[in-house]
């Protein structure tokens, strides 16, 4: 126990500045443990993993539910549409009823996550609930682009310039049976979520935290985490948002744990830092959530490539303050383009936020260190 502690709390900062290693496996690793879903604890791993991964599949089986349809290859008895129970009844009680609900969510889940996709090898299928009856009609869940490793990006989405799209139509193939889409895994880990947190529920822009951590486990090279990436991502995922729901629940959006008090925090902090850009953006009367709302809520996942995000990502995980140090982020992050800044108009301004300039995020980080060093 004392050596794993010790391992870990030595390269720290290391992986703070220098990122973590994808080789072996290693960052797949370590963002279970930075994200408080790994024990520090070697021997702790077999039994644990087994425990929340064989959790997951119930959750799947009592959260997914299809009534009136034989359940033989879940394990699970025929349930049967009686006089009692049918599409039209309307005691809130009613499975129907519930199943109805849970198509609303899933339409929102779908409409977001169909931008987020992972693209290349064939991910086996677990023996889970596919989401795709909920529906009504059948998904096609196997149509996935082959290549020779897995790269990941988001499809169409309409922010600005930084989003990957992997939907070239003449690359599609039929994936074999037994295999999955990755988007279709993720809108499962994400309508598992809002089942099992009613008081938030989904929000859009989930989908952007989601993927990253699914990517990063469904790449890992140790065959067997990666055949549970879904179980494992679920559970970093909740407890990532257990961190972060606040900025994703508008009643309190003006609260002091909100997304606004956190948006000012960055004008504050910039205050602090460089007043002079600081008056320059206030004479322009560009507030903070203009552009900083997207940059906190989704972990500036859309600003930057996947590879980027994941780099930054090691950092804001490697942080015990990871919000605070995201502050610093998007504090660093104006600082290192303020001649533009300063130099340019509102619209000209604007753009350069909306549409971030610098692509080498090592520099932005290494400014924001040197901001909280500064502290």
């Amino acid at each position: 126990m004392y050596s794993t502690v010790h391992f870990f709390s030595s390269i720290l900062l290391f992986f703070f500045l220098s990122g973590i290693p994808f080789e072996g496996g290693i960052r797949s690793l370590c963002w279970k443990i930075l994200l408080n879903y790994l024990p520090l604890d070697q021997t702790l791993w077999d039994s644990f993993l087994k425990k929340q991964r064989e959790l997951y599949d119930q959750f799947l089986k009592e959260m997914i539910i299809q009534p009136g349809i034989a359940k033989a290859n879940l394990g699970l008895s025929r349930e049967d549409v009686t006089m009692e129970d049918h599409p039209l009844n309307p005691n809130p009680e009613s499975r129907w009823n519930n199943y109805f609900k849970d198509n609303e969510v899933l339409l929102q889940i779908d409409k977001d996550v169909r931008y987020v996709t992972l693209a290349g090898k064939e991910f086996p299928c677990s023996p889970h609930v596919s989401i795709g009856f909920l529906w009504g009609i059948q998904f096609n869940p196997t149509v996935q682009k082959h290549g020779d490793q897995v790269n990941f990006g988001y499809a169409g989405v309409s922010s600005p310039g930084k989003a990957l799209n992997l939907y070239p139509s003449n690359e599609y193939e039929v994936l074999p049976n037994g295999c999955e889409a990755h988007w279709e895994v993720v809108e499962r880990i994400l309508f598992i979520y809002a089942k099992l947190n009613p008081g938030i529920a989904y929000v859009q822009g989930m989908n952007e935290i989601v993927g990253p951590i699914y990517y990063t486990f469904a790449a890992d090279p140790n065959t067997e985490w990666k055949e549970h990436a879904e179980a494992d991502t679920f559970f970093c995922f909740t407890n990532l948002m257990s961190e972060n729901r606040d900025n994703f629940i508008k009643s309190l959006d003006d609260s002091q744990c909100g997304i606004t008090y956190k948006m000012e925090s960055v004008f504050s902090m910039l205050k602090e830092k460089d007043v002079e850009l600081y008056m320059k953006l206030q004479e322009q009367n560009i507030k903070p959530q203009y552009f900083t709302f997207r940059w906190l809520t989704l972990l500036l996942s859309q600003e930057f490539l996947l590879p980027d995000v994941i780099r930054i990502w090691d950092s804001l995980f490697s942080d015990q303050d990871r919000f605070d140090f995201l502050i610093l982020v998007c504090c660093a992050m104006l600082i290192l383009i303020r001649d533009q800044l300063l130099a340019g108009d509102f619209t000209m301004n604007m753009r350069l936020l909306q549409d971030y300039p610098i692509s080498d995020v090592h520099t932005i980080l290494m400014k924001a260190k040197e901001l909280q060093d500064s502290s």
